[in-house]
């Protein structure tokens, strides 16, 4: 019965990812009826808290692209690749690593990936390079930045081992940035110069490449855009000391004792005042923050992470010993196999928080070290390996050249190299970190 579980699962995990959109979350609330009313197994708690931190973190990342603040940024990236053209393919992923790493979120990169294949037309280096590491540093970004989903989806999982915020970032920011700039040296290499691709001298030839200018949004009002980035920031601050310093969170006593208040609630509790203060200092209009792209992909995540970490929860909990008795003494002694189901199973939920949300309790489950589970936490970015990831196919339609390209067997693509590399030396690095 546990194969044709297994198979159920994941039947629903595919056909969600294929609908797109909010398909991954409500497939998995099919999957969920399936394992609770045939399969009699009974359904395990909604990870609630892990979906209200990302609503929140949602509601103050909004909030600052309708204020200017997103605009603001973008301008101020697209100065610095066009003061230092020659350097764009290691400018490039520092820059949409750091949009991500501020945002928690990577579809940030859109509104920077043009001007990042324009930038590199016009200096006659190969888009190619510059664009398929940017993609991968927003990926990557995810699993550094503390407001995330998928970090936040991580703590909420470890905070039973006494493990911070800060301990996690000390792993996953060093780790994967390293990784990011092994994945950019490499991409200073790949393929022919701009001027000798067979494709960019066709499309030369018949006049498809035109010289259009980059427009990028107006910022509008500066002063309202650097007062919502200002905003934004101070609130992902304190929530790096509140998560690394439990002495500085508030401590309540009850009929029970005493405790410490939690960290999802704190994150909840600032990231919605940052929202507000953002609209009552900016006066921005509370509906336009409720209908800009990080709004509309934000609850995507939610959603994906409701359905899915449900079934998977499910799953896991009424099968647990049985899992244990299958798989547990191998895990443990090779545990690196827990990283690649990680990168696998990311690939089919195009989600790292969903991956974090429905693989890692299985980890916990099968007694594998905290800080081993944080060092592979960048495995969780293996949605470049089948290249229909939204990000990826902006970057191809962005390099009017055709040197950013999809290849005749589907995964020879501009970014599995990038991402192969980055992602393996993250988590490479973050195992030496945690032994250091």
């Amino acid at each position: 019965m546990i194969f044709l579980q297994l198979l159920v699962l994941l039947a629903a995990i595919i056909i969600g990812a294929r609908l797109g959109g909010i398909g991954l979350g409500v497939m998995g609330g099919i999957g969920l009826a399936i394992l609770t009313f045939v399969f009699g197994l009974s359904p395990t708690t909604p990870p609630i808290d892990v979906m209200l931190m990302i609503v929140a973190v949602i509601a103050a990342a909004s909030c600052m692209q309708a204020a200017g603040g997103m605009d603001l940024m973008i301008r101020y990236a697209e100065r610095l690749l066009r003061k230092n053209p020659s350097k764009i393919t290691i400018l490039s992923p520092i820059v949409t690593y750091l949009f991500t790493f501020v945002a928690g979120t990577g579809h940030v990169a859109y509104s920077i990936l043009p001007v990042i294949a324009e930038v590199a037309r016009e200096t006659k280096i190969r888009p190619e390079r510059p664009l398929s590491i940017a993609v991968i540093a927003s990926q990557q970004a995810i699993t550094a930045s503390p407001i995330s989903a998928a970090t936040v989806a991580l703590l909420g999982l470890l905070s039973g081992f006494d493990i911070t915020l800060l301990d996690i970032l000390k792993i996953s920011i060093p780790a994967t940035f390293i990784g990011v700039l092994t994945g950019a040296f490499y991409a200073m290499k790949t393929g022919r110069e701009m001027v000798d691709d067979p494709e960019y001298q066709r499309r030369l030839a018949s006049g498809e490449i035109e010289a259009i200018p980059v427009n990028l949004s107006d910022v509008g009002n500066i002063r309202k855009a650097r007062i919502s980035i200002g905003i934004f920031l101070l609130a992902t601050v304190f929530i790096v000391l509140f998560g690394s310093f439990d002495n500085l969170r508030p401590v309540f006593s009850t009929q029970e004792g005493s405790h410490t208040l939690e960290m999802p609630a704190i994150i909840e509790i600032i990231m919605l005042s940052a929202a507000a203060f953002i609209l009552l200092f900016t006066r921005t209009d509370g509906i336009k923050a409720a209908q800009n792209s990080i709004f509309s992909a934000g609850m995507q995540a939610v959603i994906a992470i409701f359905g899915i970490a449900w079934m998977g929860d499910t799953f896991i909990q009424g099968n647990l010993p049985e899992l244990r008795n299958g798989v547990e003494g191998i895990i443990q002694k090779m545990p690196w196999l827990f990283g690649l189901a990680l990168f696998i199973m990311s690939v089919m939920l195009y989600s790292q928080a969903a991956t974090v949300r429905a693989l890692m309790p299985l980890g916990i489950a099968f007694g594998i070290s905290p800080w081993l589970l944080i060092a592979m936490f960048p495995a969780v970015n293996g949605y470049f390996f089948i290249p229909n990831y939204p990000t990826i196919v902006a970057a191809i339609n962005f390099d009017r050249t055709g040197t950013t390209r999809i290849g005749k067997y589907l995964l020879n693509h501009s970014f599995m190299m990038p991402g192969l590399i980055a992602t393996s030396v993250s988590i490479v690095v973050g195992m030496l970190l945690i032994y250091l």
